[in-house]
């Protein structure tokens, strides 16, 4: 089996999760890292045993020996660098979101159809296995989606990331955090989101952003869903997920399941890992071996995009 040799970028808190995910993974070996801060980037790449550092991506891509991609940048630049690694004839997987604008989403899902490459998107909640025990409920016909409540909270009132680190780059609830949800609901209901809604607070006045937002949605098969995010929010951080089906409801913590109980449902043997991003990983080095679209690719999320362009324009309108 050939290794599959792959060049990531974003040494920061998410980079650090793909890049011990892979540990886990044969065939496969990290051979470049490009982040912002030199001497922090040889920190890591000195843990992780990577031989190549740059602080420019394209120095990666013009290695020969690079197949892949793992872009954990900020949110501004993944449509470019993704098509840039396309045009560099390299397959990609761009963390979520795929962009920050509808027209450059579809930019890069008409690169990736011109180029045959495999561009995937690191929606990962389709792969946590809380989720997938879910879909295959759902596939099997024993359970049916009548409404998701969704909570996004962090607390974030500073420029910070998830290591307590500063930002180089401001984050958003609509284009980052709500896609995970829109993208989910759709993709878990077998139906595309034929009304969407959102209302937002006040802008922050220094980060310029919205701390606050309700977005509700409802998919042509009547399922409907409510999702509320903030990053005002001084307790519990993270995304929970109720579904509430017809024949049972289910609370999904990332790669945890309880039942509407709050008792644990066992997930161990959903998958080969517990890992999310672990297995989000695995599929995009599968689809690369076997040649063929990966689950989120970036044609199957791009109507998630659609669907936040549609409730940008509300907001702006409002």
């Amino acid at each position: 089996m050939k290794t599959i040799k792959v060049a990531l970028a974003g040494a920061g808190a998410f980079g650090i999760k793909h890049l011990d995910g892979i540990q886990n993974i044969d065939g496969v070996e990290v051979v470049s890292l490009v982040s912002r801060e030199l001497d922090k980037t040889r920190e890591v790449a000195a843990k992780y045993g990577i031989g190549h550092v740059t602080t420019e991506l394209a120095d990666s891509l013009a290695l020969p020996e690079v197949d892949a991609v793992i872009l954990c940048t900020p949110t501004q630049m993944h449509a470019a660098q993704a098509i840039a690694c396309l045009k560099a004839g390299k397959h990609v997987q761009v963390e979520i979101p795929l962009c920050d604008s509808l027209a450059a989403g579809e930019e890069v899902v008409q690169l990736q159809r011109e180029t045959g490459l495999v561009a995937m998107c690191g929606h990962t909640r389709r792969f946590n296995p809380s989720h997938q025990f879910v879909h295959k409920k759902i596939d099997a016909g024993e359970f049916h989606i009548q409404q998701m409540d969704v909570q996004t909270y962090f607390f974030r009132r500073t420029n910070m990331n998830a290591l307590g680190q500063p930002r180089s780059w401001t984050d958003h609830l609509l284009w980052h955090h709500a896609a995970h949800t829109v993208d989910l609901f759709a993709y878990q209901c077998g139906s595309p989101i034929v009304k969407a809604n959102a209302i937002q607070g006040p802008i922050h006045p220094a980060l310029g952003i919205a701390m606050d937002m309700s977005i509700q949605l409802k998919a042509a098969n009547g399922a409907i869903c409510t999702l509320s995010l903030s990053f005002n929010n001084d307790g519990p951080l993270g995304t929970f997920f109720r579904y509430i089906g017809d024949s049972a409801t289910y609370i999904a913590r990332y790669d945890d399941l309880f039942n509407g109980k709050e008792e644990k449902i066992d997930v161990s043997k959903v998958d080969v890992s517990m890992n999310g991003i672990e297995l989000q990983d695995r599929e995009f080095f599968a689809a690369i071996r076997e040649g063929r679209e990966p689950n989120a690719s970036v044609a199957q999320v791009l109507p998630c995009y659609r669907v936040l362009h549609e409730l940008e324009q509300q907001l702006n309108a409002a």
